[in-house]
């Protein structure tokens, strides 16, 4: 049945407007034209409603004219509607409902998302009174059967995909739900013969979802006009599938999150080659095609638990984990290694210690007491060290410090996880630090003669738990990293100053242990000639009787609270191309305070906290003198590259002295290369193709 024509349809309105006149009261309904679209409608009857007879017709329309109303046949029903009223204060509720369910208009129709309506009619609602009629409510029936009210609503859960494995937008400009959207081809909800009106109009780029022309840097996609000629040579293999456009990701696999470190599985696109041997860089394979993982703290500080261990590449990190979420790694015991031979297997030897001090590795402890609770091991430190010749792996051994904590303790533990990759051969000698020159961020080599057991580094304090120095660890002092560090002493009210000093002399002097360093990364620990150089300890503290003013209870002048570590380093030549730096000179020096108890209202008998702190700089001094300026460089200060943004004299950076980057023969190789690219380039361009046609 078809719609009404909208001139017709006013005529009729006007029509009925000019036959009703209020006979009895002034009745009206609120509103008096209802266009519906679902099974019912509600209207309300306003005015003198006592007396009031309220009827339903439905009005067939004879040539686009409706006919006059008439109220002497008064019904309720009117074939497949319904009329009910309901009283209210001082109004009627009148509510038109449709018998029927809306179900049989969609098995009607062979697609449910029919663009023409299920149901087209004109209903009159007519509020009477002795046969005059009074008010009147025309009601336009317009259903189609994509209503939602058409179909039963489904319990299932609707699932999103994955957005980086599955496009959850594919088609953007499509914003009406069971309509279609002018000029958005790829609406699925728009017939054919809607989309041929406006398919030289579709929206572009990302926002209409038209990512299928390739992108125009592609090598499978023809070339744009007007691009050079030169531009095939620097396109870009890619598959379409990793489209930067919104809507297309890349496919892969996505690993469950209850795989264990040990645990995670290789994704289908990424090759095992352990087996024709590793390479610096490559991840350490395990028998099951997993990845051997070990946690590592990522470029934003984070904790990576499931970090793959690359290949002779070594770290030392520390992670924190609250203990009511720590879950403890699978046992390194049962993991198997590929050796990087083909059939090659490497079992870690594990040794197992027991830790002593609790304090030093978990913070904010609180124990709650639960009979019948067991104990249960945390690992606080794992040293791992692989053997390794040549591309393959000989020898792991592993060093697990492990404590025993109650089932419900709570607190921060602090794990410490150490990988250190060794040569086959190199025994048990220390690791080097450059050779010859110092590498940045690696230990400084130090040695002290006055005892058997030499000390092999400078150290700085690594706090933990409440930051005692009772219970600070050491670190290591790197090569060319400026640091700070520093712990509290605990100091009574009853104190005496002279053994106060001591105390703090013996804490700072346990940082630097040697009596000397090495100038290069590789000197010889057991030849002192090979480059070793004794430290400079200057302004030693006297450590002597107290002066008479210290005789007053909670205050000591003169406590040694601030070491400063002096570190004079330069540049000492290059190889290969390579700078290598070295150590002119360390120096050591004490700084002093006057400590004086803390109290707050009363003087408790409780302990005082006193800080003390470390500092290393490292200053950077020339091997040489620089070069003096020619006059060249002072009246034309535009070329100076330490003036200006643009450096023109650097424009072949690679072949000039400044870069040290790789060998100047590797760079010069490598800049003829280029050359011989840009003049087969010169030769294939279309301005060549055309003077070797005018000459032939």
């Amino acid at each position: 049945m078809g719609l009404s024509p909208p001139a017709p349809l006013l005529l009729g309105l006007l029509l009925l407007q000019g036959v009703v006149r209020p006979l009895w009261g002034d009745l009206v309904f609120i509103p008096s034209v209802i266009r519906m679209s679902g099974p019912a409608v509600s209207a309300s009857l306003v005015g003198g409603t006592e007396d009031v007879t309220v009827s339903l017709a439905l009005l067939q329309d004879a040539e686009g004219l409706l006919p006059v109303p008439s109220c002497g046949v008064l019904s309720n029903e009117t074939g497949d509607w319904s009329l009910t009223v309901t009283p209210r204060v001082d109004s009627l509720e009148v509510t038109v409902r449709l018998k029927r369910d809306l179900q049989w208009c969609a098995s009607n129709e062979t697609d449910s998302f029919s663009e023409s309506p299920c149901i087209v009619q004109t209903l009159l609602v007519s509020a009477s009174h002795n046969s005059s009629c009074l008010a009147h409510l025309l009601i336009q029936v317009e259903i189609y059967a994509n209503s939602s009210l058409a179909h039963n609503a489904s319990e299932n859960v609707t699932v999103i995909p994955n957005q980086v494995y599955q496009p959850l937008g594919p088609c953007p400009c499509n914003l009406t739900a069971g309509a279609c959207d002018v000029r958005c081809c790829c609406d699925q909800e728009c017939s054919s013969t809607l989309t041929e009106l406006f398919r030289e109009a579709c929206f572009t780029g990302v926002f209409g979802g038209d990512v299928n022309p390739a992108f125009d840097r592609l090598c499978s996609a023809p070339p744009a006009p007007g691009v050079p000629d030169w531009s095939p040579l620097l396109c870009v293999q890619s598959p379409l599938a990793n489209s930067p456009f919104l809507g297309y990701f890349h496919r892969g696999s996505a690993s469950s999150r209850q795989r264990t470190s040990v645990d995670v599985y290789l994704h289908t696109d990424v090759k095992d080659v352990s087996d024709f041997g590793y390479k610096q860089g490559d991840p350490i394979m395990t028998v099951d095609k997993a990845y051997f993982t070990i946690p590592q703290v990522s470029l934003a500080g984070q904790c990576l638990h499931s970090a793959p261990v690359a290949f002779l590449q070594n770290f030392d990190v520390r992670c924190a984990t609250h203990l009511e979420v720590y879950q403890e790694r699978d046992d390194i015991v049962n993991v198997k290694i590929k050796n990087g031979a083909i059939g090659g297997i490497v079992t870690p030897k594990v040794i197992y210690e027991e830790a002593t001090d609790l304090d030093k590795f978990i913070t904010s402890t609180e124990t709650l007491l639960s009979n019948g609770s067991a104990p249960r091991n945390v690992n606080v430190e794992e040293h791992y060290l692989f053997r390794w010749n040549n591309n393959t792996i000989t020898e792991i051994n592993v060093k697990i410090l492990r404590a025993e904590i109650n089932a419900h303790h709570k607190g921060i533990i602090s794990q410490r996880f150490t990988v250190k990759f060794l040569s086959y051969n190199s025994g048990n000698e220390k690791e080097s630090s450059g050779n010859p020159g110092y590498q940045l961020s690696k230990p400084i080599r130090a040695l002290n003669t006055n005892r058997m057991n030499n000390v092999t580094t400078l150290h700085l304090w690594q706090s933990a738990g409440r930051g005692l120095c009772t219970s600070a660890t050491f670190k290591p002092i790197l090569f060319g990293e400026n640091a700070l560090s520093g712990c509290l002493l605990e100091v009574g009210l009853h104190e005496n100053c002279t053994q106060l000093r001591e105390n703090a002399v013996e804490l700072l002097g346990s940082l630097i242990q040697a009596t000397h360093v090495a100038t290069r990364g590789n000197s010889d620990y057991r030849d002192l000639g090979d480059g070793w150089l004794e430290i400079i300890r200057a302004d030693a503290p006297d450590t002597g009787a107290d002066p008479s003013v210290s005789s007053m209870n909670g205050f000591c002048p003169d406590i040694p609270a601030q070491l400063s570590i002096r570190i004079l380093i330069s540049d000492a030549g290059a190889v290969e191309g390579i700078t290598q730096q070295e150590i002119l000179g360390v120096e050591t020096r004490f700084s002093s305070v006057s400590w004086q108890f803390q109290c707050g209202l009363t003087c408790e008998e409780k302990p005082d906290l006193a800080p003390l702190s470390a500092s290393v700089q490292f200053i950077k001094i020339p091997a040489q003198l620089p070069r003096p300026l020619t006059r060249f460089q002072i009246n034309f200060t535009e070329y100076d590259c330490n003036r200006n943004e643009v450096c023109w004299p650097q424009l072949l950076y690679p072949v000039t002295q400044y870069y040290q980057g790789e060998p100047c023969s590797q760079c010069v190789a490598k800049g003829l290369l280029l050359v011989s690219f840009f003049i087969l380039a010169v030769f294939l361009s279309d301005p060549w193709t055309r003077m070797c046609k005018a000459w032939s």
